[in-house]
């Protein structure tokens, strides 16, 4: 039988390991400049497929809980952070209406079937409280087009209109649905100097020659 938390261990560490630091400071701006703006000091936010930590880690909040699969994810989290380590697509082990905040990066993707990513989207409208939003970043194939099949464990295609509807049939209300947000992968070795990265947020009128990435905001009613 497949160990699942091991392969996803092996994964994170062949693509990110020589990149880890990068990515922290990738991260770090993209906390400060763009995303802390949606999410009040006294929020209690969950990081659904946290990683390695990199926004749960720099995102300031109250409360603070990271769920994921990979066993290795908590040897990345600040101490202040409660670590779920489960499979998402079980119930989770959160009560309904205890977070404020929902937050995902590059992660429905990689779920196994459309079946799993519906369970997954409507637990979490379950544990948001009323008014709550999810935030979902992930690469949107109709600007990443072939190249969103170059690592192993992509298996769902989305764009920010299947991502909105789906939200949108689970019961979320939809803030905001960008089609063009970033570039595409911190997974190589082309990526951008820190300034470049504080100037492309900035300039949201380049977003649609760069980006390859969605972003949804979804928020219960």
């Amino acid at each position: 039988m497949t160990n699942k938390p091991q392969l996803l261990a092996n994964e994170y560490r062949l693509r990110f390991t020589k990149l880890e630091n990068y990515r922290n400071n990738v991260w770090r701006i993209l906390c400060e400049k763009y995303f802390s703006k949606y999410i009040a000091a006294d929020s209690t936010v969950l990081d659904l497929g946290a990683g390695w930590g990199e926004f749960i880690n720099h995102i300031p909040a109250s409360k603070k809980i990271a769920m994921d699969l990979n066993p290795d994810s908590e040897n990345h989290l600040a101490q202040d952070i409660e670590f779920i380590n489960q499979d998402c697509t079980e119930n989770w082990q959160l009560h309904s209406e205890s977070v404020d905040v929902i937050f995902t990066s590059n992660f429905l993707e990689h779920l196994p079937d459309k079946a799993s990513v519906d369970f997954t989207v409507s637990e979490g409208l379950r544990c948001l409280k009323k008014g709550g939003i999810f935030m979902c970043m992930g690469p949107n194939i109709k600007y990443v087009n072939g190249a969103y099949w170059d690592f192993w464990d992509h298996l769902i295609p989305i764009t920010e209109f299947s991502a909105a509807e789906l939200f949108k049939i689970v019961g979320f209300e939809i803030d905001r649905c960008i089609p063009r947000f970033l570039p595409y992968s911190m997974s190589n070795q082309r990526n951008p100097p820190l300034f470049m990265v504080q100037l492309y947020l900035k300039m949201p009128f380049i977003w649609p020659l760069f980006g390859k990435q969605f972003l949804i905001i979804g928020r219960k009613p």
